[in-house]
């Protein structure tokens, strides 16, 4: 497994990503955007990178903030998150660049991109879908649900997996029925998965050892919803992943 740092620019910023390989495989391979929870780059995120680049995928663990920029709490990470969010045109950029960059990597086929995000990464996922993306796949993991401009839904290109937990009490069911409403209202093919019983950031197993209130790790929802993104994956890319 080999990971890098990877510079790339979204206009005058300067951002650094980690680039995640198996180079054992020689051929081009299916590139993924990986972005990650509102804290930025972290152990989770390169560990889903790494799991992905095991089954044949490239990887770019995205920098959302510039600089490798990390959060060490809450809510350094939820004032870091809002302020990428306030203007729609630049969060989206910010998705687009990373993007970009995947499809420029040499060993990238750039034909066949996704990305998948867990929580506010997950909602910056959706928020890429909904310009119009070059995107085979988007999958989000117990993220929000953008609401500015409900009608760019009609715009993606993608297959979109949600999974939702029924027990996360920072985006609501409702936030779900309310996207779901929107994606009825196009041709895209959506489908939206809710695990009984998990908390927001049901996916982060470090979660565990710690108190953040309102998170927990749900192992079998974050068992089931993995799977549930290698079958989209096999579906759109034409592979045999489990």
């Amino acid at each position: 497994m080999n990971k890098t740092s990877l510079e790339y620019r979204d206009g005058a910023a300067e951002l650094r990503g980690i680039l995640v390989t198996d180079d054992s495989a020689a051929a081009k391979r299916p590139g993924i955007v990986l972005f990650p929870d509102a804290r930025g780059i972290g152990t989770h995120a390169i560990a889903c990178a790494e799991r992905l680049a095991g089954l044949g995928f490239v990887v770019l663990v995205a920098d959302l903030y510039g600089g490798g920029k990390t959060a060490p709490d809450v809510p350094q990470a939820i004032e870091l998150m809002n302020a990428l969010r306030a203007d729609a045109a630049r969060w989206r950029e910010r998705a687009e660049a990373a993007r970009l960059a995947l499809a420029r990597q040499e060993a990238v086929d750039a034909t066949k991109l996704a990305a998948i995000g867990y929580c506010f990464g997950g909602t910056t996922a959706l928020e890429l879908a909904r310009t119009g993306a070059d995107l085979a796949a988007v999958v989000s993991f117990h993220g929000g649900f953008p609401n500015e401009r409900p009608e760019d839904s009609a715009k993606i290109r993608a297959r979109v997996l949600v999974c939702h937990g029924a027990a996360d009490t920072l985006v609501s069911l409702t936030q779900l029925a309310n996207f779901e409403r929107d994606m009825r209202a196009t041709s895209v093919d959506w489908q939206a998965h809710v695990y009984g019983g998990a908390a927001h950031g049901f996916t982060n197993p470090e979660l565990i050892d710690q108190d953040v209130p309102n998170h927990a790790y749900h192992e079998a929802a974050d068992r089931r919803s993995w799977a549930a993104m290698l079958g989209v994956f096999e579906e759109v890319f034409g592979l045999k992943l489990r």
